[in-house]
């Protein structure tokens, strides 16, 4: 049977998929990937479906070793992929003999990588997903030490093409382009929310990016109007942009919660959501409304 072992699972590697949509209506996130582009580039690379289960992982350091014979591919951040502590480069395919050890270094730019495996992770599905699901506690454990993940098979053709050109370029400010919110009204002077730049807060997660001014910055915080009333709880949408009370706004993220009470203002296009879950503390952003 071909598996992989967890030898270091790093600050955070968990299991993920698409997700688990269709049960917001019971509370239930809908979970997943945080960057689906990297975690759809990664099946892709190794021939599974693009919705197959891999490996997230956070801040780098992740060790596994192989069982068995595998074609593993690494997309996301920008981190040094090793084999017995060899080079061999990411988003690209490589085959790993049954004992090889890959790893991730921490990462140089952005903070989530992708590790996919020809035939997925093959754990048990919860509500037709295999993803951990930080916030609620759904779908398999945050990876530890020893690990087994058993590996599944797949009769689909060999991928045609196993390596894909990525820019690396870093940008100074990470620009996230976003559509008007719904309770974009909601605001004293909406455009502070695209006025100067933001930067990412260490209290940032797979549930959400947080987001402050920068300590010698001159821009206002984000202010809810005093003559709207509070809002009742309602539904949030993935890359929603909501202003709490203090004015820092925060951007929900694959393990967001389905309902809340502070008014959206914006939401990211598919694009700028990939590009917010590759955000490290510190990190300046700028928003841009289309």
């Amino acid at each position: 049977m071909r598996s992989i072992t967890i030898i270091e699972p790093g600050p955070l590697a968990t299991v993920q998929d698409l997700g688990r949509p269709g049960y917001a209506h019971l509370g239930v996130p809908h979970s997943g990937g945080a960057d689906r582009s990297s975690l759809r580039l990664a099946n892709r690379l190794v021939g599974n479906p693009e919705s197959a289960a891999v490996i997230e992982t956070t801040l780098g350091r992740l060790r596994i070793r192989a069982h068995g014979t595998l074609l593993i591919a690494v997309t996301g951040a920008s981190a040094e992929v090793r084999v017995d502590d060899r080079p061999v480069g990411a988003h690209a395919a490589l085959t790993l003999r049954s004992g090889d050890e890959l790893s991730l270094d921490v990462p140089t730019s952005g903070c989530r990588n992708y590790v996919a495996v020809r035939g997925g992770i093959d754990i048990a599905p919860v509500l037709g997903s295999r993803s951990t699901d930080t916030l609620s506690g759904l779908g398999p454990e945050p990876l530890r030490v020893g690990t087994d993940l058993p590996v599944g098979r797949l009769g689909a053709p060999w991928p045609v093409v196993t390596t894909a050109p990525v820019d690396t370029a870093e940008q100074s400010v990470v620009v996230l382009y976003a559509a008007t919110g719904p309770r974009h009204g909601h605001l004293e002077i909406p455009e502070d929310l695209i006025r100067g730049v933001w930067v990412v807060s260490p209290q940032s997660n797979r549930v959400g990016v947080r987001l402050d001014r920068p300590s010698e910055a001159d821009d206002a915080l984000v202010v809810h109007r005093s003559d709207v009333e509070e809002l009742a709880s309602e539904g949030i949408p993935h890359g929603a942009v909501q202003i709490p009370p203090s004015g820092r706004p925060v951007i929900f993220l694959a393990d967001h919660p389905v309902t809340g009470g502070y008014p959206v203002v914006a939401v990211l296009t598919p694009r700028a959501i990939d590009h917010a879950a590759q955000l490290v503390a510190g990190r300046p952003v700028r928003f841009r409304l289309r």
